[in-house]
């Protein structure tokens, strides 16, 4: 008898609750360890002598970022999608990422996620259904399993902060499907960083109108409308519903980026 995983992968067999560390796959009797590798790093509780550790940890650090860099190096053209890992795959936004990542990947566009399930799972089977290349850069957690079954090409992080910056360095284009606090996390500090010029001026896609609109309207009204900022800024964001708006926005920006380098 097949017996359908989590994910959604039949193998002939459960598949038994799981957690990363960084490259680390945790099963069964090691689940145990009640925090992360960012909570250690970040709390200061407790003795002093933890203090003496940091040396070792900033090699850890570096290791990190030497792995995603080579990793990643030689991937194509890229869009970074954000989305909840909440959405069920019975919703309507699944289908929707499923289609936006199809419509990515159609252009010769690879597709980088988080890697986790929900909306980044839709991305990622879209993109690796239509012949795409599927990134998934997954993150350690107390309360999510591994890197979903659709991704082609996979990174796990102990940090945020690493994680973040590979989402980054290695896209042209950002689009936010409906997330949490997470997605909120990812969003604006994409447009901060395209607001200030750390990174070429990328397009910043909110895909969702119902979802996203009160956002919109309040970043317009009240942080435009105090002067906190300008009209410049809001032009960073793109709000559609259709995919295939999505995908001409990163299309445009892409050809307008490349007639400059």
């Amino acid at each position: 008898m097949t017996v359908e995983r989590p994910w959604g992968t039949p193998d002939g067999a459960d598949h038994p609750q799981e957690k990363q560390r960084g490259p680390v796959v945790l099963r069964r009797s090691r689940l145990g360890e009640p925090t992360t590798t960012d909570q250690r790093l970040l709390d200061s509780r407790g003795p002093s002598d933890w203090v003496h550790t940091d040396p070792w940890r900033v090699l850890r650090i570096q290791a990190e970022f030497v792995e995603g860099f080579g990793a990643l190096a030689e991937v194509p053209r890229a869009v970074t999608v954000f989305g909840s890992a909440r959405t069920p795959r019975e919703h309507p936004e699944y289908a929707t990422g499923v289609r936006l990542g199809a419509a990515l990947a159609g252009t010769g566009c690879a597709v980088i996620t988080g890697g986790g399930p929900g909306a980044m799972e839709a991305v990622n089977r879209g993109a690796s259904e239509a012949g795409g290349l599927s990134i998934g850069l997954g993150i350690e957690l107390p309360f999510e399993q591994g890197l979903n079954p659709w991704v082609d090409l996979g990174v796990n992080f102990r940090y945020f902060f690493v994680r973040k910056t590979m989402f980054i360095k290695y896209a042209q284009a950002f689009v936010c499907l409906p997330g949490g606090f997470g997605t909120m996390d990812e969003l604006f500090e994409s447009l901060t960083l395209v607001q200030t010029k750390k990174v070429t001026k990328f397009p910043v896609v909110l895909f969702g109108r119902d979802y996203w609109q009160g956002l919109y309207d309040w970043i317009r009204d009240t942080m435009r409308g105090s002067g906190k900022i300008g009209d410049k800024d809001l032009a960073l964001l793109h709000l559609t519903d259709d995919v295939d708006d999505a995908v001409g926005i990163v299309q445009e920006a892409y050809e307008a980026w490349e007639a400059t380098h």
